[in-house]
């Protein structure tokens, strides 16, 4: 039996194991991919930047017409009993919220809560500090909600396919006209010269919270980051890419299309400074 099936998960207010841990088929986030996910990293059994991932699973919930997903508070409560129940320290938890099963008055958020062991879904260019990326060969557009972190994943987890078969980490999205957008599962800065940039939020990407954290921190440390247009043409002059997102944290590019980086100026800074801001973020619950 695979290992998933013998994991304990939270569902609708109770822990279930394996086959026990199902949802109804008429659930629209089943049936239809109407779901809302979170993934946060845990470290010493204390979710980081809660508060910030919580805002955006309820601003979108809000904003696309859910119904009231449960309460921070509750899904805390949530979070601490599962990590307790498989002993768990150093984590990925994934809060996924769904649009619930129709017809019912009023009609509830279904939600389910994942946890799984932190080392397992680490790339190993971030262990090293040095990710391989692609770009890849198909173009990409985010849509009208690709802002928001849907469970309607299916281009992104087609895009990443073409890392893999690369054996990369990472694969890094661009539109039509090559515009550059985000990684499938993270946000792009690129440094020229003194300058690190990243591609504008009008854009329709995800608004990554490690993404804003490194743009808030690069303020405080006097580090000049924007928010730039930038084609996949351009990272050939980029002297530093960075990948960012709260699970890998500020990952330093080593090669990008068999073109090799340097020994990245930057990411070690960064990475410090989104560490000290993850450490204080886990005394706001």
């Amino acid at each position: 039996m695979p290992a998933e099936h013998g994991r304990l998960l939270w569902i609708d207010g109770r822990l279930l194991r394996g086959r026990e841990a199902a949802i109804s088929l008429f659930d629209r986030g089943a049936r239809d991919g109407e779901g809302l996910f979170e993934t946060l990293r845990v470290e010493g059994a204390r979710a980081q930047f809660w508060t910030r991932h919580l805002e955006r699973l309820v601003l979108s919930a809000a904003e696309l017409g859910f119904p009231v997903p449960p309460s921070p508070s509750r899904l805390a409560a949530a979070c601490d009993e599962l990590l307790a129940a498989e002993n768990l320290r150093d984590a990925v938890l994934r809060i996924t919220v769904t649009r619930g099963v129709p017809g019912g008055r009023p009609t509830r958020a279904g939600c389910w809560i994942e946890a799984e062991p932190l080392g397992g879904r680490l790339w190993s260019g971030t262990r090293k500090q040095a990710a391989r990326a692609v770009i890849s060969r198909t173009p990409f557009q985010p849509g009208a909600i690709g802002r928001h972190k849907t469970t309607s994943r299916l281009a992104y987890h087609l895009a990443r396919e073409e890392a893999r078969a690369a054996g990369a980490d990472e694969v890094l999205l661009a539109g039509e006209g090559g515009e550059l957008l985000e990684g499938a599962v993270s946000n792009v800065f690129a440094r020229f010269g003194d300058e690190l940039r990243t591609p504008p939020l009008s854009s329709g990407i995800l608004p990554g919270i490690a993404r804003a954290v490194v743009l808030e921190r690069c303020r405080a440390a006097g580090i000049h980051a924007r928010e730039a247009p930038r084609t996949v043409a351009d990272l050939a002059r980029a002297e530093e890419v960075l990948l960012t997102n709260c699970v890998q944290e500020v990952v330093p590019l080593g090669a990008l299309e068999g073109r090799a980086f340097g020994a990245p100026r930057l990411a070690p800074r960064l990475l410090a400074e989104f560490r000290a801001a993850a450490a204080a973020s886990v005394e706001v619950r």
